[in-house]
């Protein structure tokens, strides 16, 4: 790692933490097509970069809402019971049988769409009535759970870009949401990383972790994460939820534009 992707790695980990973490999005999936592009990570060795991206910053912003006392209850206990074994089958996979990211990128701008789309005009016309969204099930948010978990393992992006459009877009307020996110992802970050550090012992190709790129962006993130966290009580509940949906418009976006390049 030269200086300058050092610089760069730090300051785009800093910058989009401060960004994603209010609405419990790590920030991991805006990071992963700059350290491919810009950074020139071999693939599939950013998978892992990110997930160390996401041990090292997470700790920031789970410190900010652990002190206000968002931390915790049974919603982030879901999410981390279900993304965590998700993600070493998803690490598996990806060395195994899923290589290639384009099919995934693409899949992911599908879903990502519509969702960022839906989310916001409930935000900005909210059904009444018998329309209006009721909380998913404690089996519903724990299937969705191990799935994210999947897609999180095989391609190092935070549970939360998936997990938060879908649940509050179903009723549950952001402010609940975005703690729960980020502890999922930090607990199964770890878990992913470790996994392909053991991986990288026993099969060929750059599957190990850029470990020195992974900390510096890691560190900009856990100063971003703690700022974002910061900043969260400031920000109002609608706006909340515009800046979520529109993050996972800018996600899809991003990914169909490099899924048919």
């Amino acid at each position: 790692m030269s200086w300058w992707q050092g610089l760069l790695g730090f300051t785009a980990g800093l910058l989009i933490a401060v960004v994603t973490t209010p609405v419990g999005v790590s920030g991991a999936v805006f990071l992963l097509p700059f350290q491919l592009s810009v950074l020139s990570v071999p693939n599939p060795a950013v998978t892992p970069t990110n997930l160390l991206f996401n041990v090292v910053a997470g700790p920031g912003a789970l410190l900010r809402y652990r002190r206000r006392g968002h931390l915790g209850g049974p919603l982030t206990r879901l999410l981390v019971l279900g993304t965590l074994p998700g993600v070493v089958v998803g690490a598996l996979l990806r060395i195994f049988v899923l290589p290639g990211p384009q099919v995934f990128r693409l899949l992911v701008a599908c879903l990502l769409f519509p969702l960022g789309v839906w989310l916001c005009a409930r935000t900005l016309r909210p059904p009444r009535g018998p329309a209006a969204a009721s909380p998913p099930s404690r089996r519903a948010i724990g299937l969705l759970a191990v799935i994210v978990g999947a897609v999180g393992g095989m391609y190092g992006i935070g549970g939360g870009s998936l997990l938060g459009p879908i649940l509050a877009g179903r009723g549950l307020p952001v402010a609940v949401v975005a703690p729960a996110a980020l502890a999922s992802t930090f607990v199964t970050s770890i878990a992913g990383a470790l996994t392909y550090a053991v991986l990288s012992l026993t099969t060929s190709g750059d599957i190990a972790p850029e470990w020195a790129l992974g900390l510096v962006c890691g560190l900009g993130g856990l100063i971003g994460g703690y700022v974002g966290a910061h900043l969260q009580p400031r920000l109002p509940e609608t706006g909340l939820r515009l800046l979520l949906g529109g993050l996972a418009i800018a996600v899809a976006g991003m990914y169909a534009v490099q899924a048919l390049a």
